[in-house]
C-alpha cells in the first residue's frame, strides 16, 4: 500500500504542477487542455481511494483516527473539486489543494495510530458521520475559493490585473461559484446537525460538545452570509471574512479537539 499511496502522491502534485504551468501560459502544447490536464489527478484520487479504504474500513471497526479522516477528507475534497472542474472553472483551486492531499495520503500511509468506531454502528450515525465530513470537504473547496477571490480582488483593486489573474474567470463569475458551494456545504452541514442531534446519544460523555459547538457558531456564520447575500447583496471582501471565519471554526470543529486528544495528551 506504501507504493500505491506514494504514487498517488506524486500524480497529485504532477496535476498541481501542470495546472501552474497551464495557469502561467507554459503549460506544453499537448497538454494545454483541461481535461487532459485533470486526468493524472483522477487516477491519483482512485489509487488514493484503493490506499484508504482497508485502512478506513477494518475488521475492527471505522477507523476514524486523526490521519485516517484527515486522509479521507483529503480525497473527498480532491475528488469533489475535479469533478466540480469537468464543469466550472474551479481547477486552479487544485494547485493549492491538491498538494495538501498528497500530504495527507502520506501521513495516512506511514502513520500507525488507529482509533475504531463499532463496525455494526446504527445507519443514522453513518450517515451523520458522512454527511459532516461531505459537509467539511465542500466547504473547506469554498475556503480556497474565497482565499483565491481575495488575491484576485486586490490585484485589481491595486490595478495589477496581470500575471495569473489574467487567466482566472472574471470576479462575477468567481463570487458565484463561491456562494455555489456554500450553499451545497451549508445544506450539508444542516443536515449533518439533525442527524447528530437525533442518533448521538450523549454529546457529554462521548466528548463531542466541543465539535458540536464549534460546527454550530461555523454554521451560524455561514447562514449569515447566504442571508446577507440574499437580503442585502454581500459580496467582495465581506463575503471572503465571513467565509474565513466560518471555516476556521469548522476547521477546530474537525481537526482542533481531534489533534489535541489524540496526538498531544495521546488519549
Amino acid at each position: 500500500m506504501f507504493l500505491t499511496g506514494l504514487t498517488a502522491a506524486i500524480l497529485y502534485i504532477a496535476t498541481a504542477a501542470l495546472l501552474s504551468l497551464r495557469l502561467a501560459g507554459r503549460a506544453p502544447a499537448g497538454l494545454a487542455s483541461k481535461p487532459l490536464i485533470l486526468v493524472p489527478g483522477l487516477v491519483a484520487v482512485a489509487l488514493h481511494a484503493i490506499t484508504l479504504y482497508p485502512t478506513l474500513f477494518h475488521v475492527n471497526g471505522v477507523d476514524v483516527s486523526f490521519f485516517s479522516v484527515l486522509s479521507f477528507i483529503s480525497w473527498l475534497v480532491a475528488l469533489f473539486l475535479l469533478l466540480f472542474s469537468l464543469r466550472a472553472p474551479v481547477e486552479n483551486l487544485a494547485i493549492l489543494i491538491l498538494p495538501l492531499s498528497a500530504l495527507a495520503v502520506m501521513l495516512r500511509t506511514v502513520g500507525g495510530q488507529h482509533v475504531y468506531l463499532p463496525a455494526n454502528m446504527p445507519a443514522g450515525l453513518e450517515a451523520h458521520i458522512l454527511l459532516s465530513i461531505s459537509a467539511y470537504s465542500v466547504l473547506s473547496i469554498a475556503a480556497v475559493q474565497a482565499i483565491l477571490l481575495a488575491v484576485q480582488e486586490s490585484h485589481l483593486h491595486n490595478r495589477h490585473p496581470g500575471g495569473f489573474i489574467r487567466m482566472l474567470p472574471p470576479l462575477q463569475t468567481m463570487e458565484r461559484l463561491l456562494f455555489q458551494m456554500i450553499g451545497s456545504g451549508f445544506a450539508l452541514l444542516s443536515l449533518g446537525l439533525i442527524t447528530g442531534a437525533v442518533f448521538v446519544d450523549d454529546l457529554f460523555a462521548q466528548h463531542l460538545v466541543h465539535k458540536t459547538v464549534l460546527s454550530i457558531i461555523a454554521w451560524g456564520l455561514f447562514g449569515t452570509l447566504l442571508f446577507g447575500r440574499w437580503q442585502f447583496g454581500w459580496r467582495g471582501r465581506t463575503a471572503i471574512r465571513w467565509t474565513i471565519s466560518g471555516f476556521v471554526f469548522l476547521m477546530l470543529a474537525y481537526f482542533g479537539s481531534k489533534f489535541v486528544i489524540e496526538l498531544v495528551i495521546q488519549r
